[in-house]
């Protein structure tokens, strides 16, 4: 058979097959009839008032302290809802509730005996906070989980806590009075302050026009004066700029010129690279030139030693008739340079004696006499005679040809 239930209940089933038992909380399980057993155990929380009734505190004041605690069997942890069955499996509600209202009331006890009146009644945070930490331990090992713990009332019998209460009420009393009457004192005193701060407030609010009206001035006075050096400056920048741009003009035109000349000393360079190979081109054909006109010059030396050679070999051989021969070579230049004087002449006048030519005949006949002199001056001066040596002289010239044998 199926059997079901709620979220707020858990279920055990027992028997055959079923060791350990099964334990579900809310769904449903089968169950064989006869052979397997379920039981059933609440999951609702339970609600206790926990009361603890003249309990002696720590200074031994008996004071009775009522607290509320919410509770219940945690089903969602198997280990504590398998401790839960085992402790409150077959009892009832009102059963289970009573165990742990007895075990929480014994935890409350014994906090109350470790802590003063005055420390419950002041900070019923922290005991409560106690009371649930100490109980939570105790009451987890049975499955009981503590959800909430508040407390609820404090009060004695011995009127101690009136009496802390008339205490406090004649401190607050006194206090109030105390601070009515600072607050008066205070009310005079803040009063006096008042009015001195508003005559101080007056005289600082003069000071302080004065002093705005003074740093108004100064920095009127300052802005004004920046405000001028700014136009100086501005115009000796204007100036400065001025004069940069017109260095830079210069500079640039400087550059410009530098530029111009530096490529009229390349075109220059270029000009005397040209000339100075010009030169060296003239130099070798002037050079060439020379060797050849030397060359020609060695070669007409050479032909006209070895013709002097021959002459000189015809002179030793023949002497006086080359010598002749020489002469007779020169006789027409030397009646050309006789003659040049005449021929120079733009007008010549011939006077006649009356008993001799007259006229070129005249000339031509003294030329010729000067020419029949020449014989005999030649004689003297070489002592060759040029009659008697007339065969030697006719063969002179064809030797100088190469034509005629010794």
């Amino acid at each position: 058979m199926f059997y079901t239930c709620g979220p707020n209940e858990a279920m055990v089933v027992s028997g055959f097959c079923r060791s350990p038992p099964l334990m579900i909380a809310g769904g449903r399980v089968f169950v064989v009839p006869c052979i397997q057993q379920i039981q059933r155990i609440s999951l609702n929380t339970l609600t206790l008032n926990v009361k603890s009734d003249k309990v002696y505190t720590r200074h031994g004041v008996p004071i009775s302290v009522t607290g509320i605690a919410q509770m219940k069997i945690q089903g969602q942890n198997k280990e504590m809802l398998a401790a839960a069955c085992q402790m409150f499996m077959g009892k009832s509600e009102g059963e289970i509730a009573q165990i742990a209202l007895e075990t929480l009331e014994g935890h409350q006890r014994a906090i109350i005996a470790h802590l003063t009146v005055e420390e419950i009644y002041k900070d019923r945070k922290k005991f409560s906070e106690q009371v649930f930490k100490v109980a939570s331990s105790d009451l987890v090992n049975m499955g009981i989980s503590v959800v909430s713990y508040t407390l609820k009332d404090v009060h004695d019998d011995q009127d101690y806590l009136h009496s802390l209460g008339k205490a406090r009420t004649a401190q607050v009393q006194k206090d109030a009075r105390i601070g009515e009457a600072q607050n008066k004192r205070d009310a005079v005193i803040r009063e006096a302050h008042a009015m001195q701060e508003k005559v101080s407030a007056q005289y600082l609010n003069e000071i302080e026009m004065a002093k705005a009206q003074r740093d108004y001035e100064l920095k009127k006075a300052a802005y004004d004066i920046e405000v001028n050096t700014k136009k100086a400056e501005s115009e000796m920048a204007y100036q400065l700029q001025a004069a940069k741009t017109k260095q830079r003009i210069e500079e640039e035109k400087m550059q410009v010129q530098v530029v111009e000349r530096a490529q009229q000393i390349m075109l220059q360079e270029q000009e005397i690279i040209q000339l100075i190979m010009e030169a060296e081109a003239e130099a070798e054909s002037i050079r060439v030139k020379g060797e050849a006109e030397a060359f020609a010059v060695e070669a007409k030396g050479k032909a006209d030693a070895e013709q002097m050679s021959k002459k000189a070999e015809a002179f030793k051989e023949y002497k006086e008739g080359a010598m002749v021969d020489m002469l007779l070579e020169k006789l027409p230049l030397m009646a050309e340079e006789i003659s040049k004087p005449l021929s120079a002449a733009q007008k010549v006048t011939m006077v006649s004696s009356g008993g001799s030519e007259v006229g070129a005949a005249k000339l031509t006949g003294e030329v010729l006499d000067i020419m029949t002199r020449l014989p005999e001056a030649v004689e003297r001066l070489t002592g060759v005679s040029i009659s008697q040596s007339s065969s030697a002289a006719m063969c002179i010239r064809p030797v100088s040809l190469g034509v005629c044998e010794p």
